[in-house]
This record gives structure tokens, sequence and C-alpha cells, in this order.
């Protein structure tokens, strides 16, 4: 039998000279060794026990004829295998694998200003730049240099709050130039540099706010579209959830002018599936955008799961990372992330309170009583 260090090296060299789906004799080696690196990539389950494992469960092994591997739990559950009480593969508390890249997180942090790319990011983490490269957006749902830019983006926010110059604050934040922060501007910034420093200063907000079953209901629009929905309990609740994203912003209550807004919103409440081509001036990250436009795909009166939405983008390990790009949808019932629960049925979180999302998903299936909760 290879030794651990022989496994990982003949391993770690089979995945630098092919960046592909394991094959199960690789998983199978993983599994002798129990490495926890691969922890969340794939289980294997045992046939005789019909219980299913993480690859770095501290059980014994049981002979290869045994085992078969499933991408993860819910596939190994649908086929009749339990999960194991030692290792518990559903268990949601951080793997060492996520620990090893929240290391990684605060190196990026701390190296803002530096050189970041992905051969540095890997020597951080001692894998290879493949392997972290997938490991790193299976937790996190975003590519390293996404992450980067992000992160880039968040700190030159900071700066141009605190009343720096543009390009004392881009330089600071550790872009290059001037051009690779505009090139980044509608993932993240959502108006440009000079805008954003002056919290908004010139920017044309109108909104309106109307009652509904939910509360007090905020609808603000630019000349693009709409741009934020906040629910609240009073008007100065919404109004500074508003507030909060444009400080300096010119924020004008029109109830004329956005009579139309909010018409489709009341009929909503009276039953009315708000349209789908409603015009948004949302900025999102490329990961965002793809678990926004799944949503919003999720017919009225009915619900899908964090972990399907997960598995339909191709990242069946990160209904983490699609429960943060709920967390931060700005335009609730527009995308409505409220038809997004857990795969057990229950509610999980909601920007705006369960009590609402329950509220929602009844109001709903009222309205549309054919619509089955899958």
């Amino acid at each position: 039998m290879l030794t651990t260090g022989q496994n990982h090296a003949q391993l770690h060299g089979t995945l630098e000279r092919h960046d592909n789906v394991l094959s199960d004799d690789e998983k199978w080696k993983i599994v002798l060794s129990r490495d926890d690196r691969f922890d969340g990539d794939f289980v294997f389950a045992v046939r005789s026990t019909r219980i299913y494992c993480r690859p770095s469960c501290p059980a014994r092994r049981p002979g290869k004829q045994q085992v078969a591997f499933f991408p993860g739990s819910i596939e190994a559950e649908q086929s009749g295998f339990r999960p194991c009480h030692r290792c518990q593969p559903r268990e949601t508390e951080p793997s060492s694998r996520a620990k090893l890249l929240d290391q990684v997180c605060r190196y990026i942090e701390a190296n803002l200003r530096g050189k970041l790319s992905l051969a540095i990011l890997s020597r951080q983490a001692g894998l290879s730049p493949y392997h972290f490269q997938r490991t790193f957006k299976k937790v996190l749902g975003i590519s390293p240099r996404e992450y980067v830019k992000a992160r880039r983006l968040a700190r030159m926010k900071r700066f141009l709050r605190n009343g720096e110059t543009v390009n004392s604050s881009l330089y600071n934040a550790g872009f290059s130039s001037r051009s690779r922060v505009y090139e980044n501007v509608p993932g993240g910034l959502g108006v440009n540099p000079g805008e954003f420093r002056r919290g908004g200063e010139g920017l044309q907000i109108r909104y309106s706010i109307i009652d509904s079953p939910l509360g007090r209901l905020l609808v603000a629009a630019t000349e693009r579209g709409v741009c934020g929905v906040c629910i609240g309990d009073s008007d100065a609740f919404v109004e500074n959830s508003l507030a909060e994203d444009y400080p300096s912003a010119i924020l004008h209550r029109s109830d004329e002018e956005m009579k139309e807004w909010t018409r489709a919103f009341a009929n909503y409440f009276d039953g009315d599936p708000l349209a789908v081509n409603l015009p948004l001036d949302v900025k999102a990250t490329v990961f965002q955008s793809r678990v926004w436009k799944i949503i919003q795909s999720i017919p009225f009166g009915k619900t899908t799961t964090y972990s399907k939405i997960a598995k339909q983008l191709g990242e069946p390990e990160a209904s983490r990372a699609v429960a943060r790009a709920c967390a931060t949808n700005p335009v609730a019932l527009v995308i409505p992330c409220h038809r997004v629960i857990g795969k057990d049925s229950s509610l999980r979180g909601y920007r705006w309170g369960i009590e609402r999302k329950l509220a929602l998903l009844k109001l709903e299936q009222t309205a549309n009583p054919d619509a089955i909760q899958k």
C-alpha cells in the first residue's frame, strides 16, 4: 500500500496533468489517505453498511469493491445511504479546507496592494494552482480573481467614504490603474467612483412608499430601472434603509412619478405575478447574477432549494454561496428570493424577516392553489 505522502504526491501529480473530474481510482486513493482537503468534493458510501462518509472519515476502510462514490450528501441519500455519525458528512461546521481558505483570504486582505496571482495564492494554500482554484470556487462560489477584485473594491469604497481622492483611493486599494477599477464598476461599485466618494452626490433616485400586507414597502428607481425594494414597519425604517447606500444622493419621494412602478407591486399583493421583464438597475458579481437569474425563473407560487440552485449552477457544494447571494438581493419580490428554502423545507433566513417570508409564500400559494412545493 502507498504511504500517505506517496498518495498525495501521486494524486496531486495526476491533478496537475489532467484538469478534469476525479476518477474512481483517484477518489479511492484520497479515501485511503483520509485527505481532508477533498471533503466536500465527493462522499464515499459503503454498500454493506448502507452508510456514506467524508473522504477524511477516521473509520476503518472497507474493501474497494464495497465502495460507491457520489458527488454529495443529496445523491448518496437519494440512493438509500445514511450519513456517518463519526464524520458527519452533512455537518455545516467549517471543514479544514474552509479554514485553509480563510487563512488565504486573510492573506489577501493584508496584501491587497501587492501582486495576488493564482500562483502566489496557491503557494500560500500549499496546493497546486488547479486544485486551489477549484477548491476556492467550490467553497466561496467565486474565483480567487473575482474575490481579490471584490476586496479591492470594498477597500476603495472605504477610502472614498473617508474623503480621499479617486486616484489615491484606487491605488491604495491595489488597482494598478484607473481603467482597472472602471472595468469592475458593473460588478460591484454601483456608481462611478467619483459619485461614490460623494455618497452618491448628484445621483437622482426617486422612490415611493405604499402600504402592503407585509407593512410599508418602498420602491426606488433610477432612470434605468428599479434599484431598491425595502420592507419595514414604518416609513422611517424603509427610507433609512435606502439612505444607508446613498447618504448624499438626491432621494426624492414622488408617489405620482412612481405610480407605474408601485402599481405593479400592489397588483402582486392582489395575486398577480410581477412582470419578469421589469427593468432593473442593480449591480452584481457574476455569481450573484447567475443565482438571481435562476431565482427569477422560479414560477409564482412554487419554491426551490439552495442546494438545487447550486446544482443548476454546476456547483453542487455551493449552497452557502447561493444563500449569500439571496441575502444580498437588493430588490425583494422582483428577484423573489423568498421562494428559496432549505432542503428540509425550513425557511432559513430572509433579510426582511422570516415572518414576511412565510407570509409571501402563503400569499402566492393561495393565489395559485395548483402550485406544489418542490
